[in-house]
């Protein structure tokens, strides 16, 4: 990966108990310009984000003592810092707390490092915007959240109510994963459980969203599918 020159000052705070990769992450990460700081416990990382005050913290699960979800909870009650949990626990339960309770993105042990690396920068370009930025970008896609317009590829594609509120809220969320769960809570206003054929509703409707934005629906470019987990607008 090329290094970054927008990175330089922006600060990466590395948690995990396995130190070959604290190594390898300070490493990759000094390489392309951020400053990495890697700690050990999940007692040092609430500590670690008031004294270093991160751009992005990346976490393990299986940490000592205190286990990754419990400082995921600790670390939200004081910051909004992006939180990207890399991890072995690849059980999609896992995931779906682990997203639950506040992080921002999830990747499966053993990794690939240009993937990683994707990731932060996609959270990075996330915290640069507020929720109230008139308009978000993404390649061909663009949307204007004041007019309520969406262009694809210098286009305008006619979307039903329903369909542009689930693409807002993966554009005000863009290169973090949305779940199953929070879409229904912020869309219809339920729990999953609440509603008789949810998965079914959900996978109709981003598919007649996918239909409408997608050049390929069978390949999606915009919203990328994060396996019985949830989805992710690419933030690029």
């Amino acid at each position: 990966m090329s290094k970054n020159e927008h990175s330089e000052s922006l600060r990466i705070l590395v948690v995990d108990d396995d130190r070959s990769i604290r190594r390898f992450l300070s490493v990759s990460l000094t390489s392309c310009g951020y400053q990495a700081l890697t700690i050990e416990s999940g007692a040092q990382a609430v500590e670690a984000v008031t004294s270093f005050q991160p751009d992005v913290v990346i976490l393990d699960l299986g940490l000592p003592v205190i286990d990754g979800l419990v400082v995921i909870e600790e670390l939200r009650k004081q910051s909004q810092v992006p939180i990207i949990i890399l991890s072995v626990r690849d059980r999609q339960e896992d995931k779906i707390e682990a997203l639950d309770k506040g992080a921002d993105d999830y990747l499966t042990k053993p990794f690939g490092i240009e993937e990683l690396h994707a990731r932060l920068r996609a959270v990075l370009r996330r915290t640069t915007r507020t929720d109230e930025e008139p308009l978000f970008k993404s390649g061909r896609l663009s949307v204007d959240f004041a007019r309520r317009l969406v262009i694809v590829g210098g286009k305008e594609v006619d979307l039903t109510p329903t369909e542009y509120d689930i693409l807002k809220l993966l554009a005000l969320r863009a290169g973090k994963v949305v779940t199953h769960r929070m879409i229904f809570q912020q869309i219809w206003n339920k729990e999953p459980g609440e509603h008789e054929g949810a998965e079914h509703l959900l996978r109709v409707t981003m598919s007649h969203l996918r239909k409408k934005l997608e050049p390929n629906p069978d390949k999606p470019e915009f919203i990328i599918t994060e396996p019985a987990v949830g989805y992710r607008l690419k933030a690029e």
